[in-house]
């Protein structure tokens, strides 16, 4: 991997991420709204920002999104369910990484192995959901993952040795996540070796396909 553009640059993952793969020797961009102005709802930002960019990149790591509008939290019922709320949360996590994918393809190799991988969650997993809740976020990351699905397929046609993928990273120790998780929490710096150790084993014959962070396949 020589090149690669992390999107979220500037949340405790994405920062990860793009530090690890620096250390690597890797010639990274990162992107974000705080040091780019990059809006992923609005589709003149995204236009703007990565009409700028030139490719190619081996990796595109797309690391954006949102658990819950400012001062919301997820839904715990369907009677805390608000439309504007879950509109925020659909824009940001599948409005969002759809506008930034429309502008991957022209940033791909179109010869040698390249990876895209977005981030989702394992709760927009609809087999793997036990316990309900959480309806606006849910909802949203089992949106992106048909979003990655579809793109991987139109990906294929022109990019055969591309892999496009979605990624759940497990329970991240930041902001995003404090206040709202029981289970074992990993550090930004941990989750992103975890992360690219996955990357680092997919090809081609992986695309359209959702993983967790040690390499188990997630049902959709």
């Amino acid at each position: 991997m020589k090149r690669a553009l992390v999107i979220g640059a500037s949340g405790g993952l994405g920062a990860a991420v793009a530090g690890e793969l620096s250390a690597r020797g890797v010639e990274t961009t990162g992107l974000s709204r705080r040091d780019d102005g990059l809006d992923v709802t609005d589709a003149a930002s995204v236009e703007a920002v990565l009409g700028a960019l030139s490719g190619p990149f081996d990796l595109v790591f797309i690391g954006t999104g949102i658990l819950a509008p400012p001062d919301a939290a997820p839904e715990k019922s369907l009677d805390q369910v608000a439309a504007d709320h879950m509109a925020q949360v659909l824009a940001a996590n599948a409005i969002g990484p759809a506008l930034l994918l429309r502008h991957v393809p022209r940033l791909l190799p179109r010869k040698g192995h390249s990876v895209v991988a977005v981030l989702t969650a394992r709760v927009g997993s609809i087999g793997d959901n036990d316990l309900g809740g959480w309806y606006s976020y849910r909802a949203s990351k089992a949106a992106a993952n048909q979003i990655v699905h579809t793109a991987a397929i139109e990906i294929a046609r022109k990019y055969r040795d591309a892999a496009v993928v979605s990624l759940h990273p497990g329970t991240v120790a930041t902001p995003f996540t404090e206040g709202y998780s029981g289970h074992p929490m990993v550090s930004p710096e941990v989750a992103a070796q975890n992360l690219l150790r996955v990357i680092d084993g997919l090809g081609p014959e992986q695309t359209g396909r959702f993983f967790d962070w040690s390499g188990a396949e997630v049902p959709w």
